[in-house]
């Protein structure tokens, strides 16, 4: 049964990343239309109002509205700058580098020696993607910059989302979260992009953003959880990367090159290096 049960949250796990990587890729597609600034309006709203009516988290209300804010503000803020980021750089590359941030995360907790190796691997990765901006084809600079900000935001919605997790449940904790990106980017949005965002063309377009990207993979992602090794869970995300590459190329036709697929397993190595390291310290 327990195997049964760990296949289980494995192909969860599995879904959870291929739908929001698939949902970044019909994203990007809605970028010449709404902007990166109306698609995170879409996806933030929709996710939000999902996930506030499955896990009703005003049953739930939290005793520090402190952190639970900033945890919402920094969620909202990876997203605004993924998606500016992969406006300008392919979906793969985008992921992997905002990767960094948990990364960093993990890193940084860790006072084993022996993970100062996987940041050399992270930073190896990083550093092969660079050369590639000066290249007449190469990887735009403001969007890698833009990703690893987003990186940044991610490294705060994990330890933000840490001191809230007490709070309540998980999935209302998300939800407050969610609301709270909500309230401040789909005003941005709305000015941004005006009547755009009104198109009853675009709007199912939104709606399927909302749920590929946010509403379903985080609730696969909390049964992955509960069946699962916290580790497991752990080095299996760390293929994200890979998984966003492969939908950039077969949803969006974006190809890497060799160069680049290299530079993302260094980051993806070195995340699975640190998730093992993670396993063995506990």
């Amino acid at each position: 049964m327990a195997n049964r049960d760990l296949l289980f949250a494995v192909a969860c796990l599995l879904c959870a990343m291929i739908t929001i990587q698939s949902g970044a890729s019909i994203a990007k597609q809605l970028f010449p239309y709404v902007g990166p600034e109306g698609t995170t309006a879409y996806r933030l709203g929709f996710s939000a109002l999902i996930l506030c009516l499955i896990f009703r988290p005003w049953r739930h209300v939290p005793k520090k509205w402190g952190p639970i804010v900033v945890y919402g503000l920094c969620l909202g803020g990876m997203n605004i700058t993924f998606y500016y980021a992969i406006e300008r750089i392919p979906l793969g590359i985008g992921v992997a580098l905002e990767f960094t941030g948990p990364l960093a995360v993990a890193l940084f907790s860790s006072k084993r020696k022996r993970d100062y190796l996987w940041v050399v691997f992270a930073i190896a990765g990083i550093v092969l993607l660079l050369p590639d901006m000066s290249a007449q084809e190469g990887l735009d600079p403001i969007g890698v910059t833009l990703a690893l900000i987003a990186g940044g935001f991610w490294a705060g919605y994990i330890l933000f989302g840490k001191k809230t997790g007490n709070q309540s449940s998980g999935g209302a904790t998300v939800a407050i979260g969610m609301a709270v990106s909500a309230l401040v980017l789909v005003p941005y949005g709305a000015a941004s992009q005006g009547a755009a965002l009104l198109d009853w063309k675009l709007i199912p377009l939104g709606i399927m953003i909302g749920i590929l990207s946010s509403a379903l993979p985080y609730s696969l992602e909390m049964v992955a959880l509960r069946n699962m090794p916290a580790q497991g869970f752990s080095i299996m995300m760390s293929l994200e990367p890979a998984v966003a590459a492969v939908a950039g190329l077969i949803i969006l036709g974006e190809l890497l090159t060799l160069w680049q697929w290299f530079a993302v397993f260094m980051i993806i190595i070195a995340s699975v290096g640190s998730s093992l390291g993670h396993k063995e310290k506990h």
